[in-house]
């Protein structure tokens, strides 16, 4: 009798014992497949992670200030960023924060140069802005690169040195683009402040008064504008029928 009931006390400890080892054995393996699943990236523990501590993404500096509103189109802030990061990679360009958008595929009636800090997500300006006499009335339609044709020329650019010249103190561009307006220079187109940009002209007749090629801007505007972009920012004058012929962009 004691025999058997010994026998049985050592069968029970056997067994509790090896339920112990079972149990420390899948915790074990357990608590290394936890570990072993956040060093190598466990799907499903990504997940949750994720869903966590997800965060949109950061709004584009277009979208943030709202420039559909003002009246930029996407696709010429689109072309600018895509011009300034080629010319930025080619290491033409010095200030890469601050672009300017001349948009000639709005009126003359309307607020068409935008200057934007990409770094601080700021419209620094959004004024009124000329073009050329031969290029069109209200809207810019007719484009030239040659010397005395008294038309813009679009594409990109890249300021220069600034001096006092006839028109006030003006800001003189470079034409980075060959065919297109690659003798911006030697023309004299620059950026100068003009009386006849203003929008009491443009109520009173449906344009404001055009230049002989250059992107003048309003009088009280010319200094501060030159001052923020001059030496070594881009210039971008967009208008969709330049597209194509561009080969920065293509």
């Amino acid at each position: 009798m004691i025999k058997r009931a010994k026998g049985l006390l050592l069968f029970l400890s056997s067994v509790l014992i090896g339920l112990l080892h079972l149990s420390f054995g899948f915790a074990k393996n357990t608590g290394q497949r936890v570990r072993e699943a956040l060093h190598m990236g466990d799907s499903s523990l990504h997940t949750t992670t994720d869903s966590l501590f997800f965060t949109p993404e950061l709004k584009s500096v277009y979208d943030s200030l709202h420039l559909n509103l003002k009246g930029l189109s996407r696709e010429a802030f689109d072309f600018a960023k895509k011009g300034l990061t080629q010319l930025t990679q080619q290491g033409r360009t010095i200030n890469q924060s601050i672009i300017s958008i001349v948009d000639f595929s709005l009126p003359s009636t309307e607020k068409r140069l935008f200057i934007i800090d990409l770094d601080q997500y700021k419209v620094l300006y959004n004024t009124l802005v000329a073009h050329g006499r031969n290029t069109g009335r209200e809207r810019a339609v007719s484009f030239s690169n040659t010397p005395s044709s008294f038309k813009s020329s679009p594409g990109f650019y890249i300021t220069r040195e600034t001096y006092q010249g006839s028109n006030g103190y003006s800001l003189k561009l470079e034409g980075l683009e060959h065919g297109i307006n690659d003798k911006a220079y030697e023309r004299g187109i620059v950026i100068h402040g003009a009386d006849y940009v203003n929008e009491q002209l443009a109520a009173q007749q449906g344009y404001i008064g055009r230049s002989q090629g250059c992107p003048a801007v309003p009088e009280a505007l010319a200094r501060p504008i030159i001052n923020e972009i001059k030496n070594g920012s881009l210039v971008f004058i967009y208008h969709p029928a330049y597209v194509q012929g561009s080969a920065l962009l293509n």
